[in-house]
């Protein structure tokens, strides 16, 4: 391949200087993700509900050299969504180039015996908080000219797994 056309293609698919917000990012699917992005030159602000895995995790990604921040964020609680995507928009002076919505939840019970709290809480957690942020980030992701969604789903909206009738309906939905 020719040194000009390498150049190009570097340039064309190149995710450097862009900044990321992933929901969930200190364990699995979003750590994996966090990191990704983060080796590609990627800006990322995640979150966690959890402030001493948050802390570990940003220690571990500054010892790697990444660009990341984190904040602490229940994306089951509306105020905190909002107050995510004020610290990012502060962060990342008013744009931001792509939204992960990864975090999510499950609670392991037979359908008859969720409660309308479960239901609630795994609505609230694996749906209703993907679609606000995705609200809320559009302002962000407009601004920057150039933004992107990634849901995170599962392969439970499609087959059917034991205890997982309500989680299968959220990340289906």
């Amino acid at each position: 391949m020719a040194e000009a056309e390498l150049n190009s293609r570097e340039k064309r698919w190149s995710l450097k200087g862009m900044t990321a917000v992933v929901t969930g990012g200190t364990r699995g699917i979003g750590h994996a993700i966090v990191e990704e992005l983060a080796g590609f030159e990627v800006a990322v602000h995640t979150c966690s509900r959890n402030q001493k895995e948050l802390d570990q995790c940003l220690q571990e990604w500054k010892n790697k050299g990444f660009k990341v921040t984190g904040s602490v964020c229940d994306v089951s609680h509306r105020d905190q969504r909002e107050k995510l995507m004020r610290t990012v928009s502060s962060i990342f002076n008013g744009k931001l180039n792509i939204l992960v919505n990864n975090a999510g939840t499950t609670i392991a019970k037979d359908a008859v015996e969720q409660s309308p709290e479960d239901i609630s809480f795994l609505m609230g957690t694996n749906f209703e908080s993907s679609y606000h942020l995705c609200q809320l980030s559009h302002p962000l992701l407009k601004a920057s000219g150039n933004g992107s969604i990634v849901n995170i789903s599962s392969i439970a909206s499609i087959v059917a797994v034991p205890q997982s009738a309500i989680y299968a309906a959220s990340k289906g939905a």
